[in-house]
């Protein structure tokens, strides 16, 4: 018979392990980590964060609550900051803090991206099956979880966390701070931005948020309304016509301004879109090298009427072309003689270029000319791509990563106390200076109720499941990645050697992203073409108004215990 003592050690360790996983949780309130503070401080330094995010973007809120910011002026600002302030902020946080050690790093993120892009996308699938949505709307739903901010919120948080919280520094970098805490989460963030924008913008854009014509199952819908509105636009114009044309005090000029302001109308709070003009005045041949930039599928059923360059051909519905002002008169002044005189032998050296080659071409063989044209064919192809692909921001790393590369232009633009630092590199980074406020702002003004779509603009659809998306948009976007990417990053933080997986703020960054809000350019191409708008403002309103400081909350503090946890 065995003893009491031979069960005391195995009992001794039951009991010991049942009272540590009850003192477990209230440890852990209690404990300050090295890495981080205690729960409670922690909860208050992320609330200062999202409330600096939320006391920026709020005057822009109530501004467009006034009236005085509607969707026009929104867009006008949001691409003012695309085109000049970020590009600056980008040039400031990357060309100074980058060089080609980190360079080779930083393969890691487009394998994060892809992964978690594709976690996001299966997760939607089975979320739209288990609410039984048809194809448009599994779509929808689709979009909001695929495409998470990585720009205004996340831009911000990194910024104040990186203040805020002092666990963040890397022991790999000498002498690390704050600042430089911010810059490497900002080039974080950028990179994952970029890749997002290809995507959103061709795969969100064409397919997931396509407009209804796209789905055989609407187009007999679309087709019967469209019918029904021709039947009573003519009924109304056969009851208004006039006995005899020109008595009705309208002439003909008015009569047009009148049918082409009814064509461009847009319901309040739509993003403005413009449309292909009816008649374009060709002064010179210069388009033609101009990339081509694709347009919107209703401006595709208007044929542009393109006046012929010599202005002799066309039919009776096309101008002449209107010849330049140098064509006729002489450059009057000095500067003006001056700029003629430097150009001039520009313009001859072209031309006698250009002739040359032409006569060389005409005088080459049939298989060089059909090379010739081939390459010609190729060359523009891949020339309107990369300036249809390429935008200020992306040009920005580019000319950063650049200059990080070379460290002579590195120690030129930031060595303190040269001539360029303190003119042009302070100017560039008092211009980024304006970008993330300016980008809260426009953030703020989205979420006013009074610049989003308006109730007349609705189909039944969405009034019948508008609810169920709003749902359904949520979980995709917000819950249920993080509980399946969470998992994933703490074992790649912790077995992957890869370099930057130690750095804390890059943690920080891939559990922000996982369950960032839905990215509001979505809003903007929902606008476009007319998908569930009611239901994206009201995602908008949720993601970044009700749930933001929660999620937030959770997110960091995962991401906090993470570092911990690999270190």
């Amino acid at each position: 018979m065995a003893s009491w003592k031979s069960f005391s050690v195995p009992s001794f360790r039951l009991t010991q392990l049942a009272q540590d996983a009850y003192e477990l949780p209230l440890q852990t309130l209690a404990n300050t980590h090295e890495s981080h503070p205690s729960i409670g401080h922690l909860c208050l330094l992320v609330f200062e964060a999202v409330l600096e995010v939320v006391c920026v973007s709020l005057p822009g809120y109530i501004v467009a609550r006034l009236g005085h910011f509607d969707a026009e002026k929104q867009k006008f600002l949001a691409n003012l900051n695309v085109m000049l302030f970020t590009p600056c902020l980008i040039f400031t946080k990357l060309a100074s803090q980058l060089n080609a050690e980190k360079l080779s790093d930083l393969a890691i993120i487009p394998v994060i991206f892809v992964v978690q892009t594709f976690v996001s996308w299966v997760v939607s699938y089975v979320v739209a099956k288990l609410f039984r949505f048809n194809r448009r709307a599994s779509n929808f739903v689709t979009a909001m979880g695929v495409f998470g901010n990585s720009n205004s919120l996340p831009i911000s948080l990194v910024l104040s966390l990186s203040q805020t919280l002092k666990g963040l520094h890397w022991d790999k970098v000498p002498g690390d701070n704050d600042d430089e805490v911010g810059a490497r989460g900002i080039l974080y963030l950028l990179i994952f931005q970029q890749l997002g924008q290809l995507v959103r913008w061709s795969w969100g854009y064409h397919v997931l948020l396509a407009p209804k014509d796209k789905y055989p199952e609407y187009r007999e819908e679309i087709a019967e309304e469209g019918q029904r509105y021709h039947d009573d636009e003519n009924q109304n114009d056969h009851q208004n016509a006039p006995l005899i044309d020109g008595l009705d005090g309208e002439t003909e000029d008015e009569g047009d301004s009148h049918s082409i302001d009814s064509q461009n109308y847009d319901p309040a709070g739509r993003t403005p879109v413009a449309n292909a003009s009816r008649v374009s005045l060709a002064v010179s041949s210069d388009d033609e090298y101009l990339p081509k930039k694709p347009h919107l599928k209703n401006n595709q059923q208007q044929p542009d009427v393109v006046a012929p360059l010599n202005g002799n051909e066309g039919s009776m519905d096309s101008f002449p072309r209107v010849p330049a002002l140098e064509d006729h008169e002489e450059p009057t002044g000095i500067a003006g003689r001056t700029k003629s005189a430097i150009k001039s032998p520009f313009i001859r050296l072209g031309k006698a270029t250009s002739q040359t080659l032409s006569n060389w071409y005409q005088k080459s063989p049939a298989p060089v000319k059909s090379c010739l044209k081939f390459t010609k064919r190729v060359a523009g192809k891949f020339n309107n791509f990369i300036w249809e692909f390429m935008n200020p921001p992306l040009w920005a790393m580019l000319i950063a990563i650049l200059v990080a590369s070379i460290p002579a232009l590195q120690r030129l633009f930031f060595e303190e106390g040269s001539f360029v630092q303190n003119s042009v590199t302070n100017a560039v980074r008092s211009s980024g200076d304006v970008a993330v406020p300016l980008i809260l702002v426009v953030l703020g003004a989205n979420l006013a109720r009074n610049t989003m779509a308006k109730d007349e603009a609705l189909d039944p659809e969405e009034e019948r499941i508008g609810n169920k998306l709003l749902i359904a948009s949520l979980l995709c976007r917000m819950v249920l990645p993080t509980a399946i990417m969470a998992p994933m990053l703490a074992l790649m933080a912790k077995y992957v050697p890869v370099s930057i997986l130690d750095d804390p703020i890059f943690v920080i960054v891939c559990f922000l992203l996982t369950g960032a809000p839905s990215a509001l350019q979505l809003a903007q191409i929902c606008q476009i073409n007319s998908v569930f708008e009611k239901t994206m403002g009201r995602i908008l309103f949720q993601s970044y108004v009700i749930w933001i400081l929660p999620s937030t909350l959770i997110l960091v503090m995962m991401a906090l215990e993470v570092v911990e946890w690999a270190r």
